[in-house]
């Protein structure tokens, strides 16, 4: 039976890109399935105390240059070479989570994903701003009216405040944050790893049952 594992994602988080273009190369070569699952990191950062790498680590500039220097090291490893900084970073994120709900629910998640990643870390686009959301989402071949209109929706904002709420709760602190066996599933048969460095680590995981 395939292995699932949850891979808890914000599409305004670079190393969730980062980890979506790599984890092809991995589902490829294994039977695992990753469950893509919205969450606002927003919302983590506020609930955890914790902070982005380049605010975190300010104090202390030499590992802000490693965590740069792992940064290039994994593009380097999975061939990604598209990424480039967005110049609107800082960006918040919960319209394009929100969407991201309601495309889950429309069975459209992986088209908004790959279609959003892009904007945000290959286009550069500031993704804050709804009339752009627009764009890309339509220049994808979504409904962009019904997507943006079901961010409105209270059940689609209780939906991602639901898996925000979760992912803390089971010790999540940023993202990407993978569930080997699952979220949902007792702490004794699913095992939480953070960070896209940990992909052969959640790989291994998922493949000793």
């Amino acid at each position: 039976m395939p292995k699932i594992v949850d891979f808890l994602f914000d599409c305004g988080a670079p190393n969730a890109y980062l980890v979506h273009k790599a984890l092809p190369g991995f589902s490829s070569q294994t039977d695992i399935i990753f469950n893509y699952v919205p969450v606002l990191l927003g919302g983590i950062f506020k609930a955890t105390g914790n902070l982005p790498p380049m605010m975190r680590y300010k104090e202390t500039p030499a590992k802000m240059a490693y965590e740069n220097l792992e940064f290039q090291r994994f593009k380097e490893a999975h061939n990604i070479t598209n990424f480039q900084f967005n110049p609107n970073f800082p960006i918040n994120s919960i319209t394009t989570m929100r969407a991201a709900v309601a495309a889950q629910n429309a069975g459209q998640l992986m088209p908004f994903v790959d279609a959003a990643m892009a904007a945000f870390w290959e286009q550069g686009k500031n993704m804050g701003d709804a009339d752009i959301i627009a764009e890309v989402l339509n220049d994808a071949g979504l409904d962009a009216e019904a997507l943006l209109s079901a961010t409105q929706d209270q059940a689609v904002k209780d939906q991602l405040a639901a898996n925000t709420q979760k992912a803390i709760d089971r010790g999540t602190f940023g993202v990407p944050t993978f569930f080997v066996g699952g979220i949902d599933a007792n702490d004794s048969d699913s095992d939480i790893f953070w960070g896209k460095e940990r992909l052969g680590q959640v790989v291994a995981a998922a493949l000793e049952d």
